[in-house]
């Protein structure tokens, strides 16, 4: 029904176990991957970004759209350096999810990383907003108040802190 390199909008025959068939639409988005940047003081590195969409401020992990070709590894690292300066030597794959999964197929992969490096001062100056390094633990306070953004940096925060 639509294509373009951001987004995809289908209509899918769906047949589900047990019911009806029907037709239903689906939003096809690019893979996107985020990257937690802990420190020694178990601290995240948060960038303070507005999003138009929703016109709302808040905190959020880096990340971005994965190239085509390119691991989403490399993108995670690509992004945290291209909106913070910073740049992760190594990255774990912490996990992966779909967000909203009932009508939205947009693949997360998350990464955290203990060894990220200051690189540069010069960033997108589309994509970035203030960084800050925030104590892990005030995760919890922070999405309670509605202060951080999209589900990808509140479900990598919130499974990365129930790990520790």
């Amino acid at each position: 029904m639509y294509d373009s390199p951001w987004v995809r909008l289908v209509k899918v025959d769906v047949q589900p176990p047990g019911g009806s068939r029907f037709e239903h639409h689906v939003v096809r988005l690019q893979r996107v991957a985020l990257v937690a940047m802990v420190n020694d003081r178990e601290e995240v590195l948060l960038l303070w970004k507005h999003r138009f969409v929703t016109n709302q401020w808040g905190w959020e992990l880096p990340g971005g759209i994965v190239d085509p070709g390119e691991e989403s590894a490399d993108a995670a690292k690509r992004e945290a350096c291209e909106e913070t300066g910073w740049m992760p030597r190594s990255v774990q794959h912490l996990l992966s999810f779909q967000p909203a999964i009932g009508m939205v197929d947009s693949p997360h992969d998350v990464y955290v990383s203990r060894d990220a490096e200051y690189v540069s001062d010069a960033r997108d100056s589309e994509e970035t907003g203030v960084a800050k390094w925030t104590p892990l633990a005030s995760v919890t306070d922070m999405a309670a108040q509605g202060d951080l953004l999209g589900s990808g940096s509140l479900v990598a925060l919130l499974y990365l802190l129930a790990r520790r």
